[in-house]
């Protein structure tokens, strides 16, 4: 049994890591852009298309009639309304755009989901896990490769209890897709800070320095001159990083730096769609406000989320 491609695109990270001395490594995880589009209702509703729908999704248009595309629409409306209470909030259109957005971790899940689920019983043990990952590992404890598969498959493991809410060590889709992209959910940030720091804490002292710091993301090779970004980095870390100027960073500290609070392009653009659609001044849409706005959702395109829901639904 082999390793896991998982396993071997860290090591090869490992390898680029080290090979690209110059290049900056970087930790910081940030919100994917709801669109690469100016935000410009003036010029059209291409951004506000990208937002709902998903930038893959919009980009495959395909030419419908106005009528079409409403029906269409309405079963997408149906959708987002959650409670079924016949009516679309700021709430629930922010959910549906932040789902939008994240489409591509699903489809990256449901890729993986059916090389792990071995039994095909719907659901991914730790031990399915385990034993496809790390099975040549199991088979032979001591691989002359140069990596640490005991400490890896032990925070793996941890990982994998961390994302398995129930604690059954059994993963449903939704644990899973926590397993494999931790920075997505909330209560998985401190595993992802606890594995940050374990990574560039090389004296074991439960804090990152100053040279950790640099040293995790830049590659020191004597004969070659510190690039200008290095010098950038030093005082980020003593004018922002380290906020109580001890020095060093904590877990707190750390949380900020690669998990920052970032401005909620979702919640922006719900209310912007709530603004420009919600004809009685309610607060909340409903399905006809959605309708007679229906150019700034979808325009008079279908997308591939929309023939998706041809296969999967009933219009």
């Amino acid at each position: 049994m082999e390793i896991r491609p998982l396993l071997m695109c860290f090591a090869l990270c490992v390898v680029y890591a080290t090979s690209k001395p110059t290049e900056k490594k970087e930790r910081i995880h940030h919100d994917a852009p709801l669109s690469s589009r100016e935000h410009d209702d003036a010029q059209g509703f291409d951004y506000d298309h990208d937002a709902f729908l998903g930038q893959k999704e919009a980009k495959s248009f395909d030419d419908l009639s106005p009528e079409e595309s409403k029906r269409r629409l309405g079963v997408i409306v149906e959708k987002i309304d959650g409670d079924s209470d016949g009516f679309v909030t700021e709430v629930e259109l922010r959910a549906w755009i932040k789902k939008a957005q994240k489409k591509y971790i699903y489809e990256n899940v449901d890729r993986q989901w059916k090389d792990f689920d071995v039994n095909n019983d719907g659901m991914i043990s730790w031990e399915e896990y385990r034993n496809v990952t790390y099975g040549t590992y199991l088979d032979d404890p001591e691989p002359d490769d140069g990596y640490n598969y005991q400490h890896m498959m032990a925070r793996d493991e941890r990982r994998f209890k961390m994302a398995d809410q129930n604690g059954d060590q059994i993963a449903n889709k939704e644990e899973f897709t926590a397993f494999l992209h931790p920075e997505e959910y909330d209560h998985m940030k401190g595993i992802v800070v606890l594995e940050t720091m374990e990574d560039i804490d090389k004296n074991g002292d439960g804090f990152i320095d100053l040279n950790e710091y640099i040293g995790d993301m830049y590659n020191h090779e004597d004969e070659m001159e510190e690039p200008d970004w290095v010098a950038t980095e030093r005082e980020q870390f003593s004018e922002f990083r380290d906020k109580n100027k001890d020095g060093k960073m904590d877990r707190e500290e750390t949380m900020d730096w690669i998990l920052p609070s970032d401005y909620d392009h979702a919640e922006a653009e719900a209310k912007h769609l709530v603004y420009e659609s919600d004809s009685n001044k309610d607060g909340k849409l409903s399905k006809e406000e959605i309708l007679n706005k229906y150019d700034l959702f979808v325009g008079s395109q279908a997308t591939d989320f929309g023939e998706a829901l041809v296969r999967h639904e009933e219009f």
